[in-house]
């Protein structure tokens, strides 16, 4: 499931990407599906030794072009361990919203971003995140859970303060919103209540088969109800 749209984020083959706070790794692995030289980033030891093993086996069923590389790093976003202007296109996707000194962490983001270079950040959209922690607060009252809510002005005002120039926006995932929402209403973790269950099904569909029904609510209902909002910026290539 990609939030990131990668028609607009522009790939070339070849291209170094930092994938800040991976996670689960869904776009450094489209990044290494596309040919590019990857690296999966985060603070989570556990989640990298999977996503290190997907790279792996996608090398092994020959699932990259030849020249692609991927390879993951533990670490701290708020220092990250390479050199100024090393990577050509960055992706920050929903991890700005867990970190307290976002401004520090866009600052790194900006050194270690070529002149130039693309950054394509996505946090929750206001909306559907209010919701959420309206209707629950063990949404968010977690270890590691998010700690704020961003208006697209504020995201955008960082990323300006920060010294990136903010290109647009997109949106992403509005089927995702009321499945949160829902979650919200019966515990975020019951998983096994009929309508949550049910939704996810739909959801799994959805992303595995990608039907035009489930495509075009989603595309059509972004505007109003999306759970994620993208923007796309770059570094001047002068300061």
């Amino acid at each position: 499931m990609l939030t990131v749209d990668f028609g607009r984020f522009g790939l070339r083959p070849g291209e170094r990407v930092l994938d800040l706070g991976c996670g689960a790794g869904r776009h450094a692995f489209e990044v290494y599906r596309r040919g590019g030289d990857v690296v999966a980033f985060d603070q989570n030891a556990a989640d990298l030794a999977e996503v290190a093993d997907i790279f792996t086996a996608m090398a092994d069923a020959g699932e990259v072009p030849d020249g692609a590389r991927a390879v993951t790093v533990e670490g701290d976003a708020l220092d990250l361990p390479f050199r100024d202007g090393e990577f050509d296109k960055i992706i920050a996707a929903e991890i700005l919203e867990h970190i307290p000194a976002d401004a520090q962490a866009l600052a790194e983001l900006y050194r270690v971003l070529a002149p130039g270079g693309i950054l394509a950040v996505t946090v929750p959209r206001w909306f559907a995140e209010r919701v959420n922690w309206a209707l629950s607060d063990a949404y968010h009252e977690v270890e590691g859970g998010h700690v704020r809510i961003y208006t697209e002005r504020e995201l955008r005002h960082k990323l300006e303060k920060a010294g990136f120039v903010v290109d647009g926006r997109s949106f992403a995932h509005a089927l995702h919103s009321p499945y949160w929402w829902l979650r919200c209403v019966v515990g975020v973790d019951n998983d096994t209540n009929p309508l949550v269950r049910g939704y996810h099904r739909l959801l799994v569909w959805d992303m595995m088969a990608a039907p035009r029904l489930t495509r075009t609510a989603d595309r059509l209902l972004n505007p109003v109800l999306a759970k994620s909002v993208v923007l796309y910026a770059h570094k001047p290539a002068t300061p």
